[in-house]
């Protein structure tokens, strides 16, 4: 799955949130609607089974409830995306990442196999299931998990049990902690603290740049690891760093007898488990470079001067921001199509080759946004805020709901096969698809949406905030749920509104337009 990620420290957001993002992008030519939906411990199953894998697992049986945004045709699975557990803990699965061929030799994905011919005839074979998927990570996770930690612990047991099919990065956040989990080969994974300060970028391919081993298999502060992470690394030649010499030691340190097998103790996944290929180079790669051009613009990006470019394998995968992030900032580089450089399919700089030379960011097949923010600074019963977007995020608003809630608003979770202006996720694609045709002409009407209903947004939350502080326990979800409920009416007055702007806007520059008019009706 085509995804772009953004995580947020909290030391490096305007509030003390945690903040984990991710866009989900449907494959080229597909456009899977999205949907939300908040499942009751009641309603998780104790037996899944998966689509694409056809894999069946025995779940635990004490989920907690949980909120998701899972596809609205399941032909291929649930595909939960993102949400909250009722402990305020957040997951979102997941961003497909890149690997290399000494990798998947040495650890290859569990695959699905079919069986061959019947059971019982010659040449018969059984089939074999595959491994766990982003369609199913979500929904046998997210239920069973108390902290971004345990969500890593939870998940890397799991992929070490049943492993998967595809390579994948995943996000853990609490209130004090966000974790970024990388899966290496088939059953093989490693995962990373974000530091405080930072926040990190991830365009689709694997993305850590640096990982202390040695603290992965010690008190595991900042870093976890398969266990056998290191041998397996030692015995398939994976580690690039120089002075590894093999598995008898690592020069310079104190080799076979410190257990080392000739992998260093802190290496660079990137050059051992990722990916540098042509078309990284205008697919990822640019993503990330320009959502940190944005996040840091004093930086020399552009000229002659600049260190980092479109293509380069050196952008880093955490970095400390020049000023502290806002939701809108989030919002801003995960809607991005290059503004502002020749890369803009929009804009007026470059040439036609240039400005479509690159993977933007909000692209057309952009489903849903789910930008998912734990805030300190309130009682934990009313501190996850679930920011939603669906459709393609040039053309559409972000809106906050309360998390801990038993239901979400049916404008948000109703959408089905069925095209209509009715469901928020076909009013978005609708208003994306015909804004595109007249971008400069629908953009000012876009924008002034989006801000309306940005602020809108923080307006709810400031003042429910301060209603529900002193309210009884037991009333906090209901007044949440009818918070959440108000927001959603005047985004669906909103919505059509700027439908209608839009649809009369590209209508009226339609080319078979004629200017006379004999002005009878």
């Amino acid at each position: 799955m085509a995804c772009t990620t953004i995580l947020v420290g909290k030391a490096a957001s305007y509030d003390g949130s945690t903040i984990i993002a991710r866009n989900e992008d449907s494959p080229n030519g597909q456009f899977r609607p999205k949907r939300m939906e908040v499942v009751q411990p009641t309603d998780q199953p104790r037996t899944y089974t998966s689509v694409l894998g056809h894999l069946t697992i025995e779940l635990p049986d004490s989920p907690l409830r949980y909120t998701s945004v899972p596809d609205a045709i399941t032909d291929q699975g649930i595909w939960a995306a993102a949400g909250f557990n009722s402990e305020n803990v957040a997951m979102t699965a997941t961003e497909t990442i890149t690997s290399n061929e000494r990798v998947l030799g040495a650890d290859p994905l569990v695959s699905f196999v079919p069986a061959k011919g019947a059971e019982g005839d010659p040449g018969y074979a059984p089939g074999r299931a595959g491994g766990l998927g982003e369609e199913d990570l979500v929904t046998v996770v997210l239920p069973y998990i108390h902290s971004a930690r345990e969500g890593v612990a939870r998940l890397g047991s799991l992929l070490e049990e049943y492993g998967t099919y595809e390579m994948n990065g995943i996000a853990f956040s609490d209130v004090d902690e966000i974790w970024w989990l990388e899966t290496v080969g088939g059953h093989h994974w490693i995962a990373k603290r974000v530091p405080d300060d930072a926040y990190v970028t991830m365009p689709n391919q694997l993305g850590i740049d640096s990982f202390d081993l040695a603290d992965a298999e010690g008190e595991q502060r900042n870093h976890m690891a398969s266990p056998d992470l290191r041998q397996w690394m030692a015995d398939n030649h994976l580690d690039l760093t120089f002075g590894a010499v093999g598995p008898v030691g690592f020069a310079g340190k104190e080799g076979a007898a410190a257990g080392n097998l000739g992998v260093a103790d802190v290496f660079n996944p990137r050059e051992a488990f990722g990916s540098h290929s042509d078309s990284d180079h205008v697919y990822n790669t640019p993503r990330a470079w320009y959502m940190q051009r944005c996040l840091n613009p004093s930086a020399a990006w552009d000229g002659p001067a600049a260190k980092l470019r479109p293509e380069s394998d050196a952008i880093p995968w955490s970095r400390t921001p020049e000023r502290k992030l806002t939701i809108e900032d989030v919002k801003y580089v995960l809607s991005a199509h290059y503004q502002g450089t020749p890369f803009d399919p929009y804009g007026w700089q470059g040439t036609p080759d240039t400005r479509g030379a690159y993977r933007p960011i909000g692209i057309n097949r952009n489903g849903q946004l789910a930008v998912l923010q734990i805030r300190p600074y309130v009682p934990a019963a009313f501190r996850s805020v679930q920011w939603m977007a669906f459709g393609s995020n040039p053309f559409n608003a972000l809106v906050p709901l309360y998390g801990n809630v038993d239901e979400l608003p049916e404008y948000l979770c109703n959408t089905s096969e069925r095209v209509t202006s009715e469901s928020f996720y076909w009013a978005n694609r609708l208003i994306g698809a015909l804004a595109d045709a007249r971008f400069h002409d629908n953009a000012a009407a876009v924008e002034g949406y989006q801000e309306r209903m940005g602020a809108l947004g923080h307006q709810m939350l400031r003042e429910t905030d301060a209603a529900v502080a002193e309210a009884v326990a037991d009333e906090v979800p209901a007044a949440l749920a009818h918070a959440n409920g108000e927001l959603a009416a005047t985004l669906k007055r909103e919505t059509e509104k700027l439908l209608g702007r839009v649809l009369y806007t590209t209508s009226c520059a339609m080319r078979n337009g004629f200017s006379m008019s004999d002005n009878e009706r």
